[in-house]
């Protein structure tokens, strides 16, 4: 009887797993839209910052609440949000929170995740060929995916997307004559 070889682990494929460099630390979002006054506009409402009240929120803000957490500051309803706006409520959150940026919460994943890959040293891929793992529990931002490929993509012999038993090629280095 022929014995059974495992190929996959035969065959040299490094795994990269993006769900290693997710943040587990706990993601809020403010929306500026609890600071806005509503102001009747036919048969709806604008949305409107008037200083004076933004300010007094911002001061009586519970800033307990954002201790040690990551932050996303955005406005979900069509107003004008003067630039400064962001910029007190973001002063006010930078000594407790770990990190504040404008945008959505998925914005904030993206950078989470950017900030985490541009600390690989690509080197130690050097002619790898690396499977960047396609599954994952935690949501991996798509931007993720490319920035790695990137990465990669000087150092590794090749790139591919999924599982070890099943993938996509995605660079090959080409060979050289010497």
């Amino acid at each position: 009887m022929e014995e059974i070889r495992n190929k996959v682990a035969q065959s040299g494929l490094v795994e990269f797993n993006l769900e290693e460099y997710y943040n587990h630390a706990e993601k809020v979002h403010i929306d500026l839209k609890d600071f806005l006054s509503a102001v009747p506009l036919g048969n709806s409402n604008a949305y409107i910052l008037k200083e004076k009240p933004f300010r007094e929120l911002v001061s009586k803000l519970d800033l307990s609440n954002f201790q040690n957490k990551l932050v996303a500051i955005s406005c979900s309803v069509d107003a004008i949000v003067p630039t400064w706006a962001y910029m007190l409520l973001s002063l006010a959150l930078t000594p407790i929170a770990k990190k504040v940026v404008i945008g959505s919460l998925t914005l904030l994943d993206d950078i989470l995740f950017l900030e985490a890959l541009n600390k690989i040293e690509g080197n130690q891929f050097q002619d790898a060929k690396v499977v960047i793992k396609g599954c994952s529990k935690f949501n991996v931002p798509i931007s993720a995916y490319a920035q790695i490929a990137i990465i990669l993509k000087p150092f590794a012999k090749s790139i591919m997307f999924g599982e070890p038993c099943s993938t996509v090629p995605l660079y090959k280095r080409l060979k050289t004559d010497a």
